[in-house]
């Protein structure tokens, strides 16, 4: 099923997509219904094209991010393939202010002058998750949706940088942060619709021209170690929102950053086109 939450005059509701419909099954955004406390029972119908969408989660509890999860992203950035055998999720959060959906603009904030993409799988928990093992770890996902990892390469802080090396991973820390960073959607999709996800094809677009493309099948830690290792870490609640990592063709190895005027179009296998246009501040 293929659940969305859209603004209509003003109002946040969200439903689920049948065909080219909307059947509207409550207010506000999807987490009562990931939390399971909204059935799916026929309110009423709405054309989808009358409607804005938004993302599927406007204040998630917790977005959890990871660095470093796709080997040919790990090498096009210099460094060795990760052994497996021994490698961690390297995991960070971005706040719920990066939180944005489906062709809301990504403002080019003066405080980096590269500003970068990264398509990613995004999944949902729908059960509260603490230390679970990773045979169990996709039973505590309610679905996914596509998002861009948007993030600033640089930070223009009229502050020397003294070269240290905890200063560099800061700034880069820091550059994951600006609000409008996260889009996610257009559609929350439930796990029965996506059986595998070490199987999915990922793309993004700039201005019509394919800067990446991947599988999910080239990911360091699966979906399922993301979810376990996270929830041994701290407890998953329904509504948490992982992003699972980017694949090769980022702008950062290419020296092409975003400027006003661009169009991102991010996607995922099955999940649904995301589409950020960049405008000046």
């Amino acid at each position: 099923m293929k659940w969305l939450t859209f603004d209509e005059g003003g109002t946040v509701r969200h439903g689920y997509l049948d065909g080219d419909e909307i059947v509207v099954t409550g207010d506000g955004d999807l987490a009562a219904v990931v939390r399971g406390e909204s059935g799916t029972g026929v309110r009423e119908r709405r054309p989808v094209q009358g409607v804005r969408i938004l993302a599927p989660l406007l204040t998630p509890g917790k977005v959890i991010a990871v660095a470093a999860n796709y080997q040919e992203h790990v090498k096009e950035s210099g460094s060795e393939a990760r052994d497996q055998k021994t490698a961690t999720p390297r995991l960070f959060l971005k706040p719920d202010t990066a939180i944005t959906g489906p062709d809301a603009p990504v403002v080019l904030n003066p405080i980096t002058s590269q500003l970068d993409w990264e398509v990613e799988i995004a999944a949902v928990v729908g059960r509260r998750a603490s230390s679970v093992p990773v045979a169990q770890a996709l039973d505590h996902v309610f679905g996914y949706t596509t998002s861009n990892d948007i993030s600033a390469r640089s930070l223009d802080l009229d502050v020397p940088r003294d070269g240290e090396a905890w200063t560099g991973f800061f700034d880069w820390l820091e550059g994951k942060w600006l609000d409008g960073s996260a889009p996610m959607g257009p559609y929350l999709v439930t796990t029965d619709e996506v059986p595998d996800p070490q199987n999915l094809e990922l793309t993004l677009e700039l201005n019509g021209q394919i800067m990446q493309r991947g599988s999910s099948t080239d990911m360091v830690h699966t979906v399922a170690e993301l979810v376990s290792f996270s929830s041994r870490l701290m407890t998953l609640n329904p509504g948490d929102v992982i992003l699972t990592g980017t694949p090769s063709g980022v702008g950062a190895t290419t020296g092409v950053f975003l400027k006003p005027g661009d169009r991102m179009v991010a996607e995922v296998e099955g999940l649904g086109p995301l589409t950020t246009p960049v405008v000046a501040s």
